[in-house]
């Protein structure tokens, strides 16, 4: 029996808790720097923050200039304002790439260097200034995780910045926050941790050796299994009603609810092929990361299946498959995905993404070079076994999963 486990200091969910994030703020510091996106400039969240901050003794200053997927020199100029104002808690509001600016802005104040002296796992070398972090998306589960994902325009890919030292203090999750969320954003980080949770549950498992404490995503156990599950339930319950009637709060909370719940599980466990060969779909279409990972996401579960059937199972049950063999809900299980993607708008094909096919082999390569996620998928992905699923998911088939029992990993 293993289980493994990082998580905030504080994580408080619930309408109207956003209220809580002053007081959070003055528990940590004195002079808080806001990360938000830029539509919330004028927005009340933003009034009524700086209104609570005020009334806390916490002096402030906002930084709306993010880009989104996240550019290194977006990064680079929060991290500028942060230390012309003597930041010393930063507060993140918005989607993934709010929060993920002000983790990445916390470390380059903090330590130095350039965002590119970060990447891969554990190259923080020590803590950074508190951050709060609230989302008005319901997907990326940034808040919660000790991860960042930047756009290097240089390699024109995406690239993961990987240490415990990144996640946030504190997590405020108010779905309220999401109630403004267009369709469109809805879609994709719904879609996107939806992803989380079923890579995290379907990921390598976690053996517990003393080597395991070293890396950043762990593997699958008992306390990030029970999570991914919760989260899958809540999702699929949530998200196309979501997407569908956005003004409707329980909807909106469940679907952030199960993000928090998938970024968590997600956030030990780690996320696998979807995520790997997002990176360069992403770099090359510009679309939102979510958007790449909810149409990779089929095809890489049909090709995890001959060494994921128990767990695909559970999943295909937790999407609400009636009763039948293992194997048969195996089967079901990246259909039942495909359906609900389909119901949010998300493409069926890279085709279809505007992806071109003569740079499918460069998307292969590219892809496994993401090493934390590709080593954490169950089916070893070779650069052959990259192509396989693009393949596949460029011409939006199914394909038989690789006859996988004795290759694939634990």
């Amino acid at each position: 029996m293993y289980a493994a486990f990082r998580a905030p200091g504080e994580i408080i969910f619930g309408p109207g808790q956003r209220r809580a994030i002053p007081a959070q703020a003055a528990l940590h510091g004195t002079r808080a720097f806001i990360v938000a996106d830029a539509f919330l400039a004028e927005s009340p969240l933003l009034t009524e923050l700086g209104v609570g901050l005020d009334a806390a003794g916490v002096a402030w200053e906002v930084f709306t200039q993010v880009v989104p997927e996240l550019p290194t020199h977006a990064i680079s100029a929060a991290s500028a304002a942060a230390g012309a104002f003597g930041a010393d808690v930063f507060i993140a509001m918005g989607g993934g790439s709010s929060i993920d600016t002000a983790k990445m802005a916390a470390v380059l104040l903090a330590h130095g260097g350039e965002v590119s002296d970060y990447y891969g796992e554990r190259r923080v070398p020590g803590p950074v200034a508190p951050i709060i972090a609230a989302p008005t998306t319901a997907g990326t589960g940034s808040e919660v995780t000790p991860v960042a994902v930047v756009t290097d325009t240089r390699r024109e890919s995406k690239v993961g910045v990987s240490s415990p030292y990144l996640i946030p203090s504190v997590a405020v999750c108010d779905p309220e926050m999401t109630l403004t969320c267009p369709a469109g954003v809805t879609a994709a980080s719904g879609a996107d941790a939806l992803c989380h949770a079923i890579e995290s549950y379907t990921a390598v498992k976690g053996r517990g050796e003393p080597t395991d404490a070293g890396r950043v995503f762990m593997g699958s156990s008992l306390l990030t299994d029970t999570l991914a599950l919760e989260a899958i339930r809540r999702i699929a319950q949530g998200l196309p009603r979501a997407y569908r009637e956005p003004g409707d709060l329980d909807s909106r909370a469940q679907t952030l609810y199960g993000s928090l719940l998938a970024g968590l599980a997600f956030g030990t466990a780690g996320t696998a092929a979807a995520h790997a060969l997002q990176y360069p779909i992403g770099a090359v279409t510009r679309t939102p990361h979510g958007v790449g990972v909810g149409l990779l996401l089929p095809f890489v579960m049909e090709f995890n299946r001959s060494v994921r059937e128990a767990e695909l199972a559970d999943v295909a049950a937790a999407l609400g498959a009636g009763p039948a063999s293992p194997a048969d809900l195996a089967r079901q299980a990246p259909v039942l995905v495909r359906d609900i993607m389909r119901q949010i708008g998300i493409p069926d094909s890279l085709a279809e993404l505007g992806f071109p096919e003569d740079r499918l082999d460069w998307a292969a390569v590219e892809g496994v070079k993401a090493q934390r996620l590709a080593e954490n998928n169950p089916v070893p992905l070779t650069v052959e076994a990259a192509r396989q699923i693009l393949d596949a998911a460029f011409f939006g088939v199914r394909t038989p999963a690789p006859e996988q029992t004795a290759g694939g990993r634990r």
